[in-house]
């Protein structure tokens, strides 16, 4: 099968297309034969050599996939059979002509999706769900600030935020990404490179603060997130794209505010974590993908590569001009 391949850590210019063994379904595993892929920030990391994917997972990127089912492999409990289409959380492997994944990982594709469209699901709407529902326990009328609105988690956030009857802020830095969240249900956007989003933040909750913070950046925003929480806040910390590096009275500030420091990574987590995940997402959330009207839910795809553009893609993502997920399209 031809998968996306890097022979040493670097930039775009490093990916090429190769012809690797396509791998065999183990006990309880489901041979998925993939239409397409998402690119997600992990898979820049990784290429950069700067995040190894878990221990026993493939080292080829994609963390998130859809196709129909090729082949099942033993034990296999009957829920799916050969052509069913379905999307899939990844630890890794995603870019690839065929993945082997737990079938208790696969999702359905929601009713009115294609298969492009529901490759930019799993990742992204797994991280925001888990974030806001499982671990911000986000509450009808709790003000939530997303950062980075417009990206793949943000735009699900946001989404996500609106069905549980939250009010969502984003930051962002252009004024499309501002648009774009505030059409999806954003209550106010703020341009982080224009205004200081804390004092914003403040204006808009008239000084109560925010209930919720689900945060990418890190270090550079921790004043500026403990600034703006509300009393009793909580701040979920899932990416570090401003660095790790804190100077100054962060404890203290987060204690006057008995505020909640939570951190979460998804690809870590262990095969029965991630099936608790999957099937509280599938019950609680898939059908919202279906249904007409105000509460559905809509993936964003800012473009479409066929995969033989894989460096395109990866620079389009360090431009930072996306405006939601990037989706890799495999040869048939």
């Amino acid at each position: 099968m031809l998968a996306v391949h890097f022979d040493k850590p670097g930039g775009p210019e490093n990916l090429y297309l190769k012809e690797v063994a396509k791998p065999s379904p183990g006990e309880g595993e489901v041979l998925l034969k993939v239409v397409a892929s998402a690119l997600n920030r992990a898979d820049l990391l990784q290429r950069q050599g700067g995040y190894a994917p878990p221990p026993g997972a493939s080292s080829i990127l994609g963390l998130e996939a859809s196709g129909r089912v090729a082949e099942l492999g033993p034990g296999c409990q009957g829920h799916w059979k050969i052509g069913d289409s379905a999307m899939a959380l990844l630890p890794g492997g995603g870019q690839a002509q065929y993945v082997t994944i737990p079938e208790g990982l696969l999702i359905p594709i929601p009713e009115g999706l294609t298969l492009t469209q529901a490759a930019a699901i799993p990742e992204a709407w797994l991280t925001a769900f888990q974030l806001l529902y499982l671990l911000g326990n986000v509450q009808a009328g709790d003000t939530v600030l997303i950062h980075a609105g417009a990206s793949g988690v943000g735009t699900a956030a946001i989404q996500l935020a609106r069905l549980a009857g939250a009010i969502p802020l984003v930051t962002a830095g252009s004024l499309p990404k501002l648009q774009m969240a505030e059409k999806l249900g954003a209550a106010a956007g703020f341009n982080y490179k224009e205004e200081d989003f804390c004092e914003a933040t403040l204006r808009f909750t008239k000084g109560a603060g925010v209930n919720l913070i689900l945060d990418c950046i890190g270090g550079s925003y921790w004043e500026k997130n403990v600034n703006c929480l509300a009393l009793d806040g909580r701040w979920l910390l899932y990416g570090l794209m401003g660095g790790d590096n804190v100077s100054g009275p962060l404890l203290s500030k987060l204690l006057f505010k008995r505020g909640s420091l939570i951190t979460s990574l998804l690809r870590s987590r262990d095969k029965k974590y991630k099936e608790m995940l999957v099937k509280a997402f599938t019950e609680q959330i898939l059908p919202h993908f279906s249904t007409e009207g105000p509460q559905r839910l809509l993936p964003v795809l800012d473009r479409v590569y066929p995969m033989t553009e894989i460096q395109k893609a990866h620079e389009h993502m360090e431009s930072n001009k996306n405006l939601g997920k990037i989706v890799l399209e495999l040869p048939q």
